[in-house]
């Protein structure tokens, strides 16, 4: 589990078998980048790929389903590399006996997200498996776009300001609590949007050296990677993390940390000085980013270091898995 969980495990198992390829795309535009997908120059076009797979337990939790997120999830890998959604596949692997009701419900869910992303489902693949081989439903979404301005998670440089869209660890500690048969009513529920628009309307506001979206491994294994990745070090203050009271109240009753949550409709930039103010503003115009914080900087050096609320220092290590599996 700790090898499919986003963490440093995963880092490690993904190297050791990719070293074994001779068709890797080492040109920069491939799986050598490790990036939230890749990059293919076709003509003066920069068409974004990427795929997922989605094993969300229980399928229905507060603010969402595995059909949205499926649609989420790719949606917003294209984003974070500045591409626009254009095109979706589809393949659903349903276990025998599986609901038909539930199975139209998540295909609505699907249909909504991608109305709202913009974009449109063209094929896909149906297999059932007899029962008992698997668990429901297993969903890949893979979706292609353009991107006019190609942004990586490597390019964090030296005096930008690192920027957050929202709150952090709403959506793992919601499949989580809702999982365990917590009742906490409306009080955390899951962030799991489309964010291409979000992302547009910060691009056509400023400067965007890098970006990325903390899922699995949450914050903590997102700027982690952004940081390690651009041979950069970044300083966060805690205070300006934007966390919920109530995530915060449950990740301490459960023992976990909630920068190392996933979040499914969150995106973490790093923005030159002079455009954040522009692009923090841009965020906070949209829904999905009324909460956006300026939460740190970049600066030489390495490592992810936070400034906590007490006057001290720690590092933000990139966790070893998730400590919420099967969220995503």
């Amino acid at each position: 589990m700790m090898h499919g969980a986003g963490g440093e495990m995963m880092g490690e198992l993904l190297r050791r078998l990719l070293s074994n390829l001779t068709q890797t795309n080492a040109g920069g535009i491939g799986l050598e980048a490790m990036d939230d997908g890749a990059v293919i120059p076709i003509g003066d076009q920069n068409v974004v790929f990427t795929t997922d797979s989605h094993i969300v337990r229980p399928l229905f939790f507060p603010g969402g389903d595995i059909g949205r997120i499926s649609i989420c999830g790719t949606v917003n890998d294209l984003a974070m590399m500045g591409g626009r959604p254009l095109a979706l596949s589809c393949g659903l692997v349903i276990e025998e006996g599986f609901d038909v009701d539930a199975l139209e419900q998540i295909v609505r869910s699907m249909d909504a997200a991608l109305v709202e992303a913009g974009a449109n489902l063209v094929t896909g693949d149906t297999k059932v498996m007899e029962r008992g081989a698997l668990d429901g439903i297993v969903i890949n979404t893979a979706g292609i776009g353009i991107a006019e301005t190609v942004i990586r998670d490597n390019g964090l440089e030296a005096g930008d300001n690192i920027i957050v869209s929202g709150f952090l660890g709403d959506h793992g500690l919601s499949v989580l609590t809702y999982r365990e048969g917590f009742d906490l009513g409306e009080q955390i529920r899951s962030d799991v949007a489309p964010l291409w628009n979000l992302v547009e309307s910060a691009l056509q506001a400023g400067e965007i050296h890098a970006m990325k979206d903390p899922t699995r491994g949450g914050f903590a294994s997102a700027i982690n990677e952004m940081a390690k990745k651009s041979k950069k070090r970044v300083l966060i203050d805690e205070e300006r993390l934007p966390v919920r009271k109530s995530v915060r109240s449950a990740a301490d009753m459960l023992g976990i940390d909630p920068l190392e949550v996933a979040n499914e409709g969150k995106v973490v930039m790093g923005v030159p000085a002079a455009d954040a103010q522009a692009v923090l503003s841009a965020l906070r115009s949209h829904r999905y980013g009324r909460d956006a914080s300026i939460v740190g900087t970049v600066s030489e050096g390495e490592h992810v270091i936070m400034h906590t609320r007490i006057g001290g220092e720690r590092f933000i290590e990139p966790p070893i898995g998730d400590p919420v599996p099967r969220v995503c």
